[in-house]
């Protein structure tokens, strides 16, 4: 019986959330651990599909880095890096990426989370013209090759299939009015879905608690980052790396309407359900 009360209080704590969520959007970036540990992606999806069923509609933006990197060593294709960390795309690696992003990963997904009860569809910044880019230089010239900046979000595909009451499921693969092909980093392109579509929140899933100040002590993990601190704590070097594009992303995201953006620890168990239905919440809030 203690277990069932338990049980029940839990569905309590959660009912003002479900009631202040309900037909609202919440884009997920999904990446790190949650893709690729086999109980972390079952958790993952259920807690996607979960969403879904109590009224949200969530729209999950993925990576795949790992994978575009197995397939370019298979093929003996250089994986070349920027010193910011954003992939120089060649045409040839351009071929892959493509065929990895929009093709096994994105369709790995689906599956997961029709398998999970969902009704999930993949999608790519083409199919109809979702994702718009021009040509991005790094910050020192340097020519990327077909890496992207985004433009422009066309969101009609997204709305009509969260009214169909499905799932997107997104591969940051970018065109043009030219029918040009651009790589997208994953996590700016979440944080332009999620300002497009003015979204509850934005989320992201990562492999760390959260921003954390020294990130070799977990304990240090900043609860709330304000817009404000952010530069300090790039010259302090605590917001670098990947975690760049992330805070990027969440403030470009707060700027267009997004009322929540979060940095969370996708190595916990249901994290995303933690985050968005209880008091308890994990990892970084970011907030202007």
């Amino acid at each position: 019986m203690d277990d069932s009360i338990q049980k029940a209080t839990v569905l309590i704590e959660a009912l003002p959330y479900i009631r202040e969520f309900e037909g609202k959007t919440v884009v997920i970036k999904y990446g790190g651990a949650a893709m690729l540990d086999p109980a972390l992606r079952r958790s993952t999806a259920e807690d996607i599909v979960l969403m879904k069923y109590v009224g949200i509609n969530p729209v999950v933006v993925h990576g795949g880095g790992p994978a575009i990197n197995r397939v370019l060593k298979q093929m003996d294709i250089p994986s070349q890096f920027s010193p910011q960390g954003l992939r120089i795309t060649d045409e040839a690696t351009m071929e892959v990426v493509e065929m990895v992003l929009a093709g096994s990963t994105n369709k790995d997904i689906v599956t997961l989370l029709n398998q999970a009860g969902g009704d999930a569809v993949g999608l790519c910044g083409k199919d109809g013209n979702l994702l718009y880019a021009e040509k991005h230089l790094a910050e020192d010239g340097t020519d990327l090759g077909q890496v992207g900046r985004i433009t422009h979000v066309h969101t009609r595909a997204i709305d009509v299939l969260c009214e169909a009451g499905m799932i997107p499921v997104i591969a940051p693969i970018a065109t043009d009015a030219e029918g040009n092909t651009w790589n997208i980093n994953a996590d700016t392109a979440a944080g332009e879905v999620a300002a497009a579509l003015q979204a509850e929140k934005l989320v992201f899933l990562t492999d760390t608690p959260g921003l954390l100040r020294n990130v070799d002590d977990p304990e240090s993990l900043i609860h709330q980052l304000r817009a404000g601190d952010v530069n300090h704590l790039r010259k302090e070097g605590v917001i670098a790396g990947g975690m760049t594009p992330k805070v990027e992303a969440c403030l470009h995201a707060l700027d267009y309407g997004v009322r929540k953006s979060h940095i969370i620890d996708g190595r916990v168990h249901h994290s995303l359900l933690i985050e968005i239905f209880t008091n308890k919440g994990v990892g970084t809030l970011v907030s202007h």
